[in-house]
């Protein structure tokens, strides 16, 4: 089972917030677009590496068990109504490009599973499942690669998971608040089973279960931040059996790699508990900002911009990415530039990827992100950075001084 750790506002990528305000913590704003950052270089360059980096994953499951278990002051059925009525709408847009593109390709109906395939096409509409995709389409000649659809559809896994943790949140908490240690270390004695194959669980319905027991401590972490628990621990205990954690994942991942060496999407027993320790720390030290200080605040706009806009950087830039390939290749057929520069170009392809597809991420956010905003019932917005309401204030605040 290959994740990118990719990371996709409030991700709690449904659940983004406005522009910053009063109440909003802006440390964990940043650690949100970090993340989603991390998501696109990763699944760009491939380096395993960023997997032990910055657990991109488990920072956002983290981040978006915080905010559910504040969310959860309120009756929990409203507060799940609300956080899936914030993720279906984006994931409906991206299906209604994705689906059509792939039977346009050549996918068709799977005869053998009948009825059960046109009814598991229903996770595009509720993602309880796996939404399916074919693993290869078109053929070799074509713009893009032949697993484009695999490579389409693959972050739509977080979305599943997201919404099991999202239903499972009112027991989760419940369950916390009577044995907080029993339910933040159970996910990692469950991954212990069924993410080393001790247990093998077939099909989806175990890679679900993997996925969920994975990045489960950390949702739940995310409760011990909000309820304060992890403020009680002292520090220096809380960091020396983090660093045991961590160290066992490392050496689990040292003997379990896979064709990807250290990538511990590939190794879920070491995803969990390096993800549990690194999140540990983050929350641990966290500075609980209302502004972004020093240096920082020159990127404020672009965390409020990402965080309002995490679903759709998530669900596209796979796409994204792939869409800059047919895009480069345009190059070539330039005659100086094919006959003097071919070969240079080909030596910086993938860096040129990576600067030609965050203009795609921004022409998709304002070509659908605005679905985000209907989605959490609130008024369209093309390019969210909350630099107006900024501008706003600092008038306000001049005139007072004034």
């Amino acid at each position: 089972m290959s994740h990118s750790s990719t990371a996709a506002a409030e991700p709690d990528l449904a659940a983004a917030g406005p522009a910053p305000r009063p109440g909003r913590d802006r440390y964990l704003d940043l650690l949100r677009s970090v993340a989603l950052v991390r998501v696109v270089v990763y699944h760009l360059f491939g380096w395993a590496w960023l997997t032990i980096l910055f657990p991109s994953m488990g920072v956002m499951f983290a981040l978006a068990g915080s905010l559910m278990a504040r969310s959860l002051s309120r009756p929990a059925l409203g507060v799940i109504r609300g956080r899936i009525r914030r993720l279906l709408p984006p994931l409906w847009a991206f299906a209604a490009v994705l689906v059509p593109m792939m039977f346009l390709g050549g996918w068709k109906p799977d005869k053998k599973d009948g009825l059960w395939w046109w009814a598991d096409l229903l996770n595009y509409l509720f993602p309880v499942g796996a939404p399916p995709f074919p693993w290869s389409l078109g053929d070799k000649s074509g713009l893009v690669e032949t697993t484009w659809a695999v490579q389409a559809g693959e972050p739509l896994w977080y979305l599943r998971t997201y919404l099991w943790f999202v239903i499972a949140s009112p027991l989760l908490l419940w369950a916390f608040r009577k044995v907080p240690w029993v339910t933040l270390l159970a996910p990692v004695a469950l991954c212990a089973v069924v993410g080393t194959d001790l247990v093998k669980i077939p099909g989806e319905t175990g890679s679900a279960i993997v996925d969920f027991a994975t990045f489960g401590a950390c949702w739940v972490l995310g409760f011990a931040h909000h309820e304060g628990l992890l403020q009680q621990i002292p520090r220096h205990l809380a960091l020396s059996c983090c660093s045991l954690v961590m160290a066992f994942g490392l050496w689990w991942a040292s003997g379990h790699q896979t064709v990807d060496g250290w990538d511990l999407n590939d190794i879920p027993l070491a995803q969990a508990t390096w993800s549990l320790g690194f999140v540990v720390i983050l929350l641990l030290y966290s500075p609980s900002w209302q502004q972004l200080p020093g240096r920082l605040a020159r990127v404020d706009k672009y965390v409020t911009l990402s965080n309002n806009r995490a679903v759709t950087i998530y669900l596209w830039h796979n796409t994204l990415i792939m869409a800059t390939i047919p895009l480069l290749d345009l190059l070539w057929e330039i005659p100086f530039v094919d006959a003097h520069l071919g070969g240079a170009l080909e030596a910086v392809y993938t860096p040129l990827m990576f600067v030609v597809v965050w203009p795609l991420i921004g022409l998709m956010i304002v070509t659908v992100g605005w679905i985000e905003d209907l989605a959490a019932k609130r008024k369209p917005r093309l390019w969210p950075t909350g630099a107006s309401k900024g501008r706003a204030r600092k008038a306000e605040n001049g005139s007072h001084r004034r």
